[in-house]
């Protein structure tokens, strides 16, 4: 039977035994000092834990009755028109912060924004959110923000600051004049940019990217004579050969290539088709666990397997070849399956190398995917850092050069691996300015901070895609003295403009005379607020013919010692969304560990350089802890880059270690991979907050898979233990009849990515508390929704599924018929409840619960200086949303369904005397997922979507031989992989334990 396992304890000693330290762990957790509000460390004894049972009953309904949290409530005097106390409002908006782009849509309460939704009227963003957008809606309301313009920690005056400014910019000096920005693909800001250049000359404009893809661009401007990033259309491939490029997870426009790839996994016995992916990657990414083929390999053996295909392609295409080290990997059924689908494959990579990148375009020219896969019409606008020019900017200020030096949205003292000489380089210049939203360690360095709006307090135009642009207005009033980047632009080139009648400027003479519309501008120009996205043809772009000659394999390194690759989280990014708390007790997709970076090496070389878990090892001079990683590849390490800040704010100061210093730089040009790195063994160990192994399902089987070729043969493949609700067994209990709606959710596992965006968004919607590390290696996490990671096969290149988790609603609920206060309840609708102000906290339904999906309120973490996050100050607070109750300590919690969308959207449709619509109702799991793999609606709808994925061939549901009916189904898994009905038909079933 196939092995599937959580974690390398598991894998060494099976799902029921449990190391010391889990053991030791769980007695320790066991005490808990309830007069301090704060857990002790020493060891439980029987007579402790006998003292602890009774004293917790007596006291839990004291604790949760008294100290629910007071919640003021201040009345309207003069009630503004545009609010309907209790209504929610929505604004069309753009979220872009320097590196991600997505299109979205600002739910506005009583005048404050509490959620982001995707606006599924964009082409780009294709109807869904990453992580880092839903989590966007904290930073408003940040304590980090900057408040007020300043010299250094003084306050200052934006007369001041604009006086030193226009100064600066009319001496003629002989230092330059340098805005230093962050990729900019607002149109409207480029205008004004090359006006303020028209007006001083001498200003140049230069652009950096905390994580460089420069060489993209540079191997297209070889190739076919302009620098771009082609755009890509995963959903035209049927073959996806990705070398390192976690194009799922953080690479370029992870939320539009999620959707896209999502539509060729869309698998059904009418339709048996789905692309097929190989995947070579060092690290472990989330992309590679949705690989049907991955392949663990250093970056010098990814490069010779490249350079290999390369001549593969070559040669059954009649085109020149390249040579190249000798690699015995075998390519050729890679580069069949790539001719096989020649126009409708795709070759990537994410290695920020030249020769790799003009390899990469080579096959794609050869393979005919430009104009199809790939498009050089509708190119990406992101990623436009030069480092060429960055690289001669730090010269000039190491040879104190620079007479004015404007940063914004960057952070180069921190993201730049000589970050230290550039921080002492900015002090001994001519005058600093910076301007950004928080404070950080480049603004730390500068004379004086102009803040700038957050995204969702300012307005904005976007060009993410050419042809396709978009609109960002403000949902609330500035909440400080800010003021946006283009007004203070604008200021300096003496102008009495503002940006927002700068922008409807733009788009009346540039972008409405392409409209084809006939009316007036202004109702063009509101039709397009509400849209929030409009797409232009434009006129055609020449490219001159491929040139193929240039591309050369270049230096391919040997494989000497251990080679380190340098990676961005799906959390925190490059390091901008450090002070995120959201984002930092986000579990990794993969490793599930979050709170920290640390060094993922391979078991075979943990094993040779006797290694164990959470060993602090000396990297190049950097200490950092170990995490074994099964899959990483053999002689490789991988270690996230954005951890380490130390001017972010209280949330992200000192979490983990800065990476950056390990980039190297050759010519300028910034790398993330290292060759040839030391590690050293420190004596000392460093414990990592993991999630996977928190929650137990006791040893039974969980997780159905099988190949697309044995789902061809038989469309129940993988699933012939599925269990219908009808075969109903012996019950003192009467059944369960709905007679209006029967909520459901279905989840098509093929489509689900692992993202994490759900679980943000679940948070963002349902006011779920943060706990902190130390809370989350006591097991405490408080998400409702989880997304559970299992691997099976060989330790060192396992298979991984991923699967999210969230209350079953059960119709036979184990947790039901076990409360003493029934305080879990099940609705006339098939909602499983729980009634807060009735629960006392004995946690019998968190015991009888087989999928263990319930949380317990170990805490006050409201109002609380032990959990100092975010619902601690009055201003972050206005991020939790009214509809849903802030939670008190004592209390049991778990997914409701998003009950309150329920209710809304009934009210709504009784008002206007109508039934539901199918699909109307949208969980924000559901309304925001990139992929559409999660649908509800009403089962009893028997023309439902939901209903009909139940009726599924491929419909599951979790430890259906316990009879509990769970509501939520799971569509198997379907892999384009090699095996058939031996390998795959009775054995893929994880143990989920």
């Amino acid at each position: 039977m196939e092995k599937y396992w959580r974690s390398l304890d598991e894998y060494k000693n099976g799902p029921d035994q449990r190391t010391e330290k889990v053991a030791e762990e769980e007695q320790k957790n066991l005490v808990l000092d309830l007069a301090s509000d704060k857990v002790a460390g020493a060891k439980a004894s029987r007579r402790d834990f006998l003292k602890l049972v009774g004293f917790s009953f007596a006291t839990a309904a004291i604790t949760s009755s008294c100290e629910k949290p007071v919640q003021k409530a201040i009345p309207y005097l003069i009630k503004p028109e545009e609010v309907t106390p209790g209504k929610a409002s929505y604004y069309a908006t753009s979220f872009f912060d320097g590196n991600e782009y997505c299109s979205v849509v600002a739910k506005v309460r009583d005048g404050r924004p509490i959620k982001i939704e995707a606006n599924e009227l964009s082409p780009v963003s294709g109807g869904g959110t990453s992580a880092r957008v839903q989590a966007s809606v904290l930073e408003l309301y940040d304590q980090a923000r900057l408040r007020a313009p300043g010299k250094g920690r003084n306050k200052s005056s934006w007369e001041e600051i604009d006086t030193l400014v226009k100064e600066q910019l009319r001496a003629s000096s002989s230092g330059r004049k340098v805005l230093l920005s962050s990729t900019i693909i607002s149109p409207t800001t480029k205008k004004i940019i090359r006006e303020l250049q028209d007006k001083y000359p001498d200003l140049e404009w230069i652009v950096y990217d905390e994580v460089s893809v420069e060489f993209i661009r540079m191997a297209h401007e070889k190739i076919f004579g302009k620098a771009v990033i082609p755009g890509y259309h995963f959903d035209k491939a049927d073959y996806v050969v990705s070398f390192d490029a976690d194009f799922l997870g953080t690479w370029l426009a992870p939320v539009e290539f999620a959707s896209g790839y999502a539509k060729k996994r869309d698998v059904s016995k009418d339709h048996p088709e789905m692309s097929k992916h190989i995947q070579f990657e060092s690290g472990y990414s989330v992309t590679g666990s949705n690989a049907d083929e991955r392949f663990p390999v250093s970056p010098a053996r990814s490069k010779a397997i490249l350079v290999k295909l390369y001549n593969a392609v070559a040669l059954r295409t009649g085109a020149a070849g390249l040579s190249g080290t000798a690699c015995d990997f075998d390519v050729n059924a890679v580069a069949e399956g790539l001719l096989e689908n020649q126009g409708s494959s795709i070759v990537i990579s994410g290695t920020n190398d030249p020769d790799i990148q003009m390899m990469v375009a080579g096959i794609n020219v050869m393979l005919g995917n430009y104009g199809s896969t790939l498009d050089l019409f509708r190119t990406l606008n992101i990623k436009q850092g030069n480092d060429r020019d960055f690289l001669e900017l730090k010269k000039s200020l190491k040879e104190k050069d620079v007479s004015l030096l404007i940063m914004s949205n960057v952070n180069p003292v921190f993201s730049d691996p000589q970050g230290a000489e550039i921080g002492e380089a900015i002090g001994s210049n001519g005058l600093s300015v910076y301007i950004g939203s928080s404070y950080s360690e480049t603004a730390k360095q500068c004379q004086y901070v102009a803040p700038d709006h957050h995204y969702l307090e300012s307005w904005g135009d976007a060009e993410p895609v050419r042809g396709t642009f978009s609109l960002q207005q403000p949902t609330i009033n500035p909440l400080y003295d800010t003021r946006s980047f283009q007004d203070s632009l604008l200021r300096w080139t003496g102008s009495d403009q503002t940006y927002y009648e700068e922008i409807r400027k733009y788009w009346k003479s540039a972008l409405y005379p392409l409209s084809g519309s006939t009316g007036r501008f202004e109702d063009w120009w509101n039709e397009q607020l509400q849209k929030g996205v409009f797409m232009v043809n434009g006129n055609p772009v020449s490219y001159k013919d491929p040139n193929l000659s240039m591309i050369g394999p270049g230096n391919i390194p040997k494989e000497e010692g251990m080679s380190l690759t340098l990676y961005t989280s799906v959390g925190i990014l490059d390091g901008r969304h450090a002070n995120n708390p959201w984002l930092q007790e986000l579990p990794d997709p993969v490793t599930k560990a979050c709170w920290d970076n640390y060094l993922a090496i391979s078991v075979a070389d943990a094993g040779e350089l006797e290694l164990a878990d959470e060993d602090v090892v000396e990297v190049n001079g950097l200490r950092v802890p170990v995490l074994i990683q099964p899959g990483q590849a053999k002689g490789t390490c991988s270690l996230a880059l954005g951890y380490g800040r130390t001017v972010a704010g209280k949330v992200g100061d000192n979490v983990g270690v800065n990476a950056y210093g390990l980039v190297t730089a050759e010519g300028g040009f910034r790398r993330y991979t290292v060759q040839g790195i030391t590690i050293g063994k420190t004596g000392k160990t460093y414990e990592l907050a993991r999630t996977q192994t928190h929650h137990s399902m006791e040893d039974r089987p969980i997780v159905r898979e099988t190949t697309l070729d044995a789902y061809r043969r038989d469309p129940n493949s993988g699933n012939q233990f599925h269990l219908d609700a009808e075969s109903h067994h012996d019950s003192l209990y009467p059944e369960t009849e709905f007679d209006g709606y029967h909520w459901g959710l279905a989840i098509d596992l093929n489509k689900c990515v692992g993202c994490n965006n759900c679980v943000v968004s679940c948070i963002a919607e349902n006011n779920i508390a943060t706990v902190g590390k130390e809370e989350v290696k006591k097991h405490r996490i408080m998400h409702w929704l989880r997304i559970d990671r299992y691997y099976s096969e060989d330790v060192n290149n396992p298979k991984t599924y991923l699967q999210p988790v969230m209350c079953q609603h059960c119709d036979n609920a184990p947790c039901e018929n076990v409360c003493p206060v029934a305080a879990t309840m099940h609705s006339n609708e098939g909602l499983n409840q729980v009634a807060y102000a009735r629960c006392i906290g004995t946690k019998y339904c968190i015991n009888n619960c087989p999928y263990r999906v319930r949380r317990f309120n170990w805490f006050k973490y409201v109002n609380n200086d032990e959990f100092n996050f975010h619902l601690n100050e009055e201003t972050s607070k206005l991020v939790l949303n009214p509809d849903v109750t802030v939670r008190s300590r004592g209390v049991v919690e778990k997914c409701s369904f998003c009950v309150q969308r329920i209710q809304e959207k009934k009210l709504e449709a009784k008002l206007e005397e109508r039934s539901l619509e199918d699909g109307e109702i949208q969980p924000a799991c559901v309304q925001s997922c990139p992929t559409g793999a999660l649908v509800f609606g009403d089962l009893n709808n028997k023309e439902s979507q939901v209903a009909e994925l139940k009726e599924n061939e491929r419909n599951y549901h979790l430890l259906e031989q316990l009879h509990t009916l769970p509501s939520v189904g799971y569509l198997t898994k379907v892999r384009n992989a090699e095996g058939g009905d031996d390998e795959y038909h009775d054995h893929h079933t994880i143990d989920h334990s």
